[in-house]
């Protein structure tokens, strides 16, 4: 398989009176050509920092002291502003978390989303006012939203008008955070099914980024679990969830609650703070399999089978 996106030992702190925040520390991830790739985790475990990095649209007081991200061979921390800036929408395109939220209130759709259309690709009015019809139309939309002000739609119309916005000049990879946070369960499985959709009719490489281990099952081809900063476990969707290696992976796993289900079993402890983060295996003050090397010696991440990769002692 083709790699689209590289990302090798990426770091993302954040400066503070106490010292550093180390939100991401450490990362190493592929995504391939036409895959839908999920990153899960507990809330505050550096996921949205690391799109934030990816995207080199982390601001100050972050920084980024060390890392590559290479997308379609270019280092994307590296190029001009100005050479990212043709990258991003037409070859790269990013849904934030909150993005229903992101709409101007006062401004009809079809005009955002024009400006945004003809900003990055340079097409005149009319080609732009062409084309965003036509993608409001391809993520399920009717064409009356398009003379409508965002107040008058629903949360899930909105999130759909972000994602029609974000493909309209046709990306080879796209990266929504927590694309169903504050939806219901219906219009949630509807943004998954459209996200999906992007991959099977437009082969778009599709990274989700989300706490729910639910919707990650819907749609992903492959899944990276985060904890701490760092990646613990990456394989295949239908890998992990049928047999979880490490211990937090399964944590995750069996918290999520079920028909049927009569006890849903949490993962024991807190989260730790990216300002001190534990010794060894940063999950050892939480797991019941520690022993002394997790908490003197890191795990590094490794291959077990291929493309199956896991950091922790008990794979050797």
């Amino acid at each position: 398989m083709e790699p689209i996106l590289e990302v090798d030992d990426l770091r993302v702190y954040y400066k503070s009176i106490w010292g550093d925040y180390k939100s991401v520390d450490g990362v190493s991830v592929k995504a391939y050509r036409n895959e839908v790739l999920s990153i899960a985790g507990e809330s505050g475990c550096g996921k949205s920092t690391l799109v934030e990095g990816i995207l080199r649209l982390v601001k100050p007081p972050g920084y980024i002291p060390t890392g590559k991200v290479i997308f379609e061979g270019i280092d994307i921390l590296r190029v001009p502003e100005e050479e990212l800036r043709r990258i991003r929408w037409s070859k790269l395109a990013y849904v934030p978390q909150g993005a229903m939220n992101s709409l101007n209130p006062v401004i009809k759709v079809e005009e955002q989303m024009v400006d945004a259309i003809i900003d990055h690709s340079g097409m005149d009015k009319e080609k732009a006012k062409e084309v965003a019809l036509a993608m409001l139309k391809e993520v399920g939309l009717p064409v009356e939203v398009a003379n409508m002000y965002p107040h008058q739609l629903s949360g899930g119309m909105k999130q759909r008008v972000i994602i029609a916005t974000a493909i309209a000049l046709k990306p080879n990879l796209v990266i929504a955070d927590e694309p169903t946070t504050a939806l219901d369960v219906v219009v949630q499985r509807g943004i998954l099914q459209l996200l999906r959709m992007l991959k099977e009719n437009y082969h778009m490489t599709v990274i989700m980024v989300s706490h729910d281990m639910a919707a990650h099952a819907q749609i992903a081809d492959r899944i990276a679990i985060m904890y701490a900063g760092k990646i613990v476990e990456v394989g295949l969707i239908n890998q992990v969830f049928k047999e979880p290696l490490h211990p937090y992976t399964k944590g995750l796993i069996s918290a999520i609650p079920a028909i049927g289900k009569k006890y849903v079993k949490g993962i024991p402890g807190l989260a730790p703070s990216p300002l001190n983060w534990p010794s060894g295996c940063r999950f050892h003050p939480r797991c019941q399999h520690a022993t002394e090397l997790c908490v003197k010696v890191e795990p590094s991440i490794r291959e077990v089978e291929r493309e199956r990769f896991v950091a922790c002692h008990l794979y050797g």
